[in-house]
């Protein structure tokens, strides 16, 4: 997917839902941006679709979408609107939780919080995290079918 974005303050729940469908997406308060300029700037310099619920940034911002639901389900349901495809990749492609690359690792190097039951493990090469399709990837799967279709 070559569409990259950077999601205001209100969006960090959907910021973890876009990185599940392998989006590279910034969200502004890991990156440290609260002023509305400095999220313009950086959403400019780097290239990315500014995704906020703030009508005066959206209005102010070049491309920017606006959000007005709350809710991420209703949240994912805009952006389908606006044309962004909304689907899980097959397999783990960034971490949610800091947007770096993950690739699959070695079953011998499987963590130990991991239930014996998975086979596929990924790690996100920038924080370390590890991944696989458990309870959270089906939970988020289950939210993406309620999106009704155009």
């Amino acid at each position: 997917m070559t569409r990259r974005f950077l999601l205001d303050v209100m969006l960090g729940t959907l910021a973890t839902y876009l990185r599940m469908c392998g989006y590279d997406t910034l969200y502004a308060q890991e990156e440290g941006l609260e002023a509305d300029d400095a999220i313009r700037r950086r959403a400019a310099s780097t290239d990315r679709t500014l995704l906020t619920r703030d009508r005066e940034l959206a209005a102010r911002t070049d491309d920017a979408i606006l959000l007005t639901a709350r809710d991420v389900d209703e949240q994912l349901t805009e952006l389908h609107a606006h044309e962004i495809e909304i689907e899980l990749s097959t397999h783990p492609e960034r971490c949610s939780v800091c947007n770096g690359r993950v690739e699959r690792i070695d079953p011998a190097q499987r963590p130990d919080h991991a239930p014996d039951s998975v086979s596929q493990i990924w790690q996100c090469e920038a924080c370390d995290h590890h991944f696989w399709k458990g309870s959270h990837w089906e939970r988020v799967r289950e939210t993406i079918a309620t999106i009704p279709v155009s």
